[in-house]
């Protein structure tokens, strides 16, 4: 009997470690090393579309999503660059100024991924502004944030 409960447990243990690494290459999963080559529409994929869903039609349930398709805010690129700067009703914050960052929690985007990720959902999900934000943009942009962090 001990035997059987102890093959049992080996193929379960050896059934999930071979589940997990089938999904490391998943593009659902993202490290911060290679978070730094992905596309602004990469980046909604990765981290955005988690609570505001695939189309950008947002989510209620545990917590409130915002919608982002055919979103009437977005005629500001300020307005979405400062939200994905600082956060905004529980979402967390996700920039700092370069060369700071938290190493633990929300993933840090630079300037020029902030700025793909403002232009991707400006021009998505029913949402046509044109406008292409730069990283100068953004980095002219305040970085609250790091406020959270201090002096590095």
């Amino acid at each position: 009997m001990r035997n059987d409960a102890s093959s049992f447990a080996l193929l379960l243990w050896v059934g999930v470690g071979a589940a997990l690494s089938a999904h490391a290459d998943s593009p659902l999963f993202t490290s911060r090393a290679t978070l730094s080559s992905l596309s602004g529409e990469q980046i909604y994929e990765h981290i955005c579309q988690g609570c505001h869903m695939p189309g950008g039609q947002g989510a209620a349930g545990a917590g409130a999503y915002p919608k982002l398709a055919t979103n009437k805010n977005f005629v500001s690129w300020r307005f979405v660059a400062l939200t994905v700067l600082d956060g905004r009703n529980g979402m967390p914050p996700f920039g700092f100024p370069e060369g700071q960052g938290m190493r633990s929690g929300p993933s840090h985007l630079t300037d020029a991924q902030i700025a793909d990720v403002v232009n991707y959902v400006r021009g998505h999900f029913g949402n046509a502004y044109k406008a292409e934000v730069t990283a100068k943009q953004i980095a002219a942009l305040p970085h609250p944030a790091a406020e959270l962090i201090g002096p590095q």
